[in-house]
């Protein structure tokens, strides 16, 4: 489905961005994965001992510099890129006055700034070669908001709007664009720990996996704007 395409999936040492990865190399894609700790490298000698073609690179999403580098080392070892999944992402939750300037920078550096440096890297690569698809994982509280959740909610929303603007731009050059929306994953995000009882009706990783690789892998002549997907235990209004 996806043989010999090249996917970079960033955050991927562990969780959905692991997920994802081993997913779209089961499907036959060469990967560069992207992590900013050392764990990379573990992650990346696991997916190879699986049988994948895998670049590991440790790389910070928000420095300009780093996306610069980590796309350097992609065209190098596999020559061009057909897929972008943007997956990295944090998350706080608390009340709106708690948190700190410092919080909200961090989560607008990651959540926006990452998916504006990781994507317009590959923007003019993907225009000149008339082809590829960039995937970004949002959320469900991209098209609604919830309590406790104002400044990760807010990257959200600017995630959808540059994803949907983008979109716009590239489909006269057949690229596509488009996000998955998740509801409650049980993972490692926000602080939480993987496989908690009380996550034990939520969404699983692989849930994402499979929601990315089905829009990365749709006909050429068809693009997937948005996943929205839920756990059937979970309440949320109709969105």
């Amino acid at each position: 489905m996806l043989k010999d395409k090249i996917a970079v999936v960033t955050g991927a040492t562990r969780g959905c961005g692991k997920a994802i990865a081993e997913k779209l190399g089961t499907l036959g894609a060469k990967l560069a994965i992207v992590g900013s700790s050392d764990g990379i490298f573990k992650t990346g000698e696991e997916l190879k001992a699986k049988g994948f073609d895998v670049l590991a690179i440790k790389a910070d999403v928000t420095n300009e510099a780093d996306v610069a580098e980590l796309f350097k080392q992609t065209f190098e070892a596999f020559g061009n890129i057909d897929i972008l999944v943007n997956n990295a992402g944090i998350g706080q939750f608390k009340l709106a006055e708690e948190h700190s300037l410092v919080d909200f920078q961090k989560m607008f550096e990651v959540n926006v700034q990452g998916v504006f440096l990781c994507s317009t890297a590959v923007v003019p690569h993907m225009k000149e070669r008339k082809e590829g698809t960039i995937i970004t994982i949002s959320s469900d509280v991209g098209r609604r908001t919830i309590a406790n959740g104002s400044v990760y909610t807010a990257t959200k929303y600017a995630v959808q709007g540059f994803s949907g603007s983008l979109a716009q731009e590239l489909r006269e050059f057949g690229v596509r664009v488009g996000t998955v929306n998740p509801g409650a994953i049980d993972t490692y995000f926000a602080d939480s720990e993987q496989g908690l009882d009380f996550k034990e009706d939520w969404l699983k990783v692989d849930d994402i996996a499979e929601a990315v690789a089905y829009m990365a892998s749709a006909p050429k002549h068809m693009v997937v704007d948005e996943i929205m997907l839920h756990p059937l235990s979970q309440e949320y209004p109709n969105v």
